[in-house]
C-alpha cells in the first residue's frame, strides 16, 4: 500500500514536471532540459574531436563517426565503454575534459533534483496548513452560526 502510494506521488510529480505544472516544476523541467540539449551538442562535438585527434593514430578503435560517437556517449554516461580510449595525446585531454563534464553534469542533476524536493516539500506543507486553517475557519464559523 505504501509503495504503492509512493509510485504514484512520484508519477503524479513526473506528469506535473513535463507539464510545468507549478513554476517550481516549470524550473526543473527547464533544467533538464538544458542539461540534456547541452549534453547532446558535447556529445557530437566530442565525436568529431575525437575522430580528428585518433583517426591516423596506429592501433586506435575510433576509426569512424560511429565509433567516435559510441565512445563519447559511453563516456559521457560515465559507464565507459569496450572501444579503447584514445592514443593520442589531444584524445586523452578530450577524454579527461568530458569526464570532468560528466561529473559536472551529474552534480548539477543531483543539486536541481535536491532543490526541486525541498521547494515542493515547502508547497506541500503550505498547502497543507492552508487547507487546515481553512477547514478551522469553516468549523468555527459552523459553530458559531449553528
Amino acid at each position: 500500500m505504501y509503495v504503492a502510494g509512493v509510485i504514484r506521488n512520484t508519477a503524479e510529480e513526473v506528469r506535473d514536471v513535463v507539464r510545468a505544472q507549478t513554476p517550481t516544476h516549470s524550473r526543473l523541467r527547464d533544467r533538464l532540459v538544458g542539461i540534456a540539449l547541452a549534453t547532446i551538442g558535447v556529445d557530437l562535438l566530442c565525436a568529431v574531436l575525437a575522430l580528428i585527434f585518433e583517426h591516423n593514430t596506429k592501433q586506435t578503435q575510433i576509426t569512424s563517426f560511429g565509433s567516435a560517437l559510441f565512445w563519447t556517449t559511453t563516456q559521457l554516461l560515465t559507464v565507459s565503454s569496450s572501444i579503447q580510449n584514445p592514443i593520442s595525446t589531444p584524445g586523452r585531454l578530450l577524454d579527461v575534459m568530458m569526464e570532468i563534464y560528466a561529473i559536472t553534469v551529474v552534480a548539477s542533476l543531483a543539486g536541481a533534483m535536491g532543490a526541486f524536493m525541498v521547494k515542493r516539500g515547502a508547497e506541500i506543507d503550505q498547502a497543507a496548513e492552508r487547507a487546515k486553517n481553512a477547514a478551522e475557519r469553516h468549523h468555527v464559523h459552523g459553530t458559531i452560526a449553528g
